[in-house]
């Protein structure tokens, strides 16, 4: 909780930006946590940027709300802070708030995961603050960002990237609905998430079954397992076989699934690297490789590494492929 002067400095500066002095108001805070730091009183630091970055967002000033956002994560490092409840709630306040399309958003997380990476018990960022963002993104049209942080997200992030690819494919033809359920499924088994995996699959072709009457599906059961078939996309099958090789650790029905689908995984052209990596991974079969294989994993789950293939993006809302991995 803010003391009384906090809250009569943050009431000050909120004067002027109703005022429309948005400059003057974020310079102000600026320096007055700045004298905070400098005298290590971190709390009142944090109270301040906090309040001033909301107020700067609601009033729709992005720019110098996310400033004031990435200034107090700069504190939060700096006053020794941990991933505690009261610092996820405050950065994902910040986060909510910002504007839609917002382009010092993406920076903001960046800087707000690779913080919780660094004081966390998460080495790629904490799953809560990955699952936020994530699902701010698929709201906004921008799946390769949802992606890049869904991927790393709670329980329940499957869902927002099974229906945050669905949404996506609705834009494309029919005929590539496995590219898009790939996205959603490869990104869990290369962070060997197998539940997640399975999840995203089954709302994907869940929400496919219901909502695109053109294609259609065969229900096929057996003692051990149940799988959907559809008749005219080969890869879609290949996924749910392939989810149910790595399930029961069978590097025989792999070896068998890679060489009977060969030649559609040819044609689609990018799912070598992701699928050499899952081979490896699940089933020791040894790939050549050079450099980091952590980076490697995350580039190709990512999408910029091969791992995965990139549907034509839709219009001009979707986001240019990600940069470089947060840390």
């Amino acid at each position: 909780m803010a003391t009384a002067k906090i809250q009569k400095t943050i009431a000050r500066q909120q004067e002027k930006i109703s005022e429309g002095q948005f400059y003057e108001a974020h310079q102000q805070l600026r320096v007055i946590a700045s004298r905070y730091v400098k005298s290590e009183n971190w709390d009142a630091a944090i109270d301040l940027l906090y309040g001033g970055a909301l107020a700067l967002l609601k009033a729709g000033q992005g720019g110098s709300g996310g400033d004031l956002g990435m200034f107090l994560i700069d504190v939060l490092g700096k006053g020794g802070k941990g991933v505690g409840v009261g610092e996820k709630s405050k950065l994902l306040t910040i986060l909510r708030a910002f504007p839609p399309r917002e382009p010092t958003k993406k920076r903001f997380v960046t800087e707000m995961i690779n913080w919780s990476s660094r004081v966390g018990e998460h080495p790629l960022g904490d799953p809560e603050l990955h699952h936020v963002a994530g699902s701010i993104f698929a709201e906004e049209c921008e799946p390769y960002e949802a992606e890049r942080h869904l991927a790393l997200g709670t329980k329940d992030s499957p869902e927002q990237l099974a229906k945050c690819e669905y949404e996506w494919y609705t834009q494309d033809d029919s005929h590539t609905a496995a590219l898009y359920a790939a996205r959603a499924v490869f990104p869990y088994l290369l962070v060997g998430n197998l539940r997640s995996a399975n999840k995203a699959h089954l709302i994907f072709t869940s929400r496919l079954n219901g909502g695109n009457k053109s294609v259609s599906v065969q229900e096929v059961s057996s003692k051990s397992s149940d799988m959907r078939v559809y008749p005219v996309l080969p890869l879609l099958n290949f996924l749910g076989l392939l989810l149910l090789a790595v399930q029961r650790g069978s590097s025989d029905l792999y070896k068998q699934l890679a060489k009977h689908y060969a030649p559609h995984v040819k044609e689609v052209g990018v799912w070598d690297d992701a699928l050499n990596q899952i081979g490896e991974m699940y089933f020791g079969i040894r790939i050549p490789r050079q450099g980091n294989p952590l980076f490697d994993m995350m580039g190709s789950m990512m999408g910029f590494g091969g791992g995965s293939p990139k549907p034509k993006p839709k219009k001009a809302e979707v986001a240019p492929p990600p940069p470089a991995d947060v840390d």
